[in-house]
């Protein structure tokens, strides 16, 4: 067995998450995401607490949704944001990983710390194909 199929989540993840806020700006969201050419981001508290995630899929649906686009320039994160966010611990396994993203029907985990509730990395469905493809000659 490789690496691949034995790593852990810690590995693959991105580490040092960009986090919002739930009274942020939807606009300002959608233009981090575009900034950092992420698809999802971390939602906290005021303690830093993961409370859910706001997502590409998330401002599209706002996009699509008559009532939420003609809303648009008053919604904040909190309006739209899928709550609460799954998560997961870095010393969990990829395969763990990805089952739980196949059984959620979701594209990205939150990587919380030992504290289980503080945003430590975030691993994605890209990070997983990526590893798939094996090593880079």
């Amino acid at each position: 067995m490789d690496e691949r199929t034995t790593g852990t989540v810690a590995r693959l993840m991105t580490p040092q998450p960009i986090v919002v806020r739930a009274d942020l700006p939807l606009a300002r969201a959608a233009a981090l995401l575009d900034e950092h050419r992420v698809s999802g981001l971390p939602v906290v508290d005021a303690e830093g607490a993961v409370i859910g995630v706001v997502s590409q899929t998330d401002l599209l649906h706002a996009r699509t949704t008559g009532a939420l686009w003609s809303a648009w320039p008053g919604l904040a994160v909190r309006h739209l944001m899928t709550s609460p966010a799954v998560t997961i611990g870095p010393e969990a396994s990829l395969d763990e990983a990805a089952r739980l993203m196949e059984a959620r029907h979701i594209h990205r985990l939150v990587v919380t710390g030992t504290d289980g509730r503080t945003p430590i990395g975030v691993l994605s469905v890209s990070d997983l194909v990526r590893d798939m493809r094996g090593p880079r000659p």
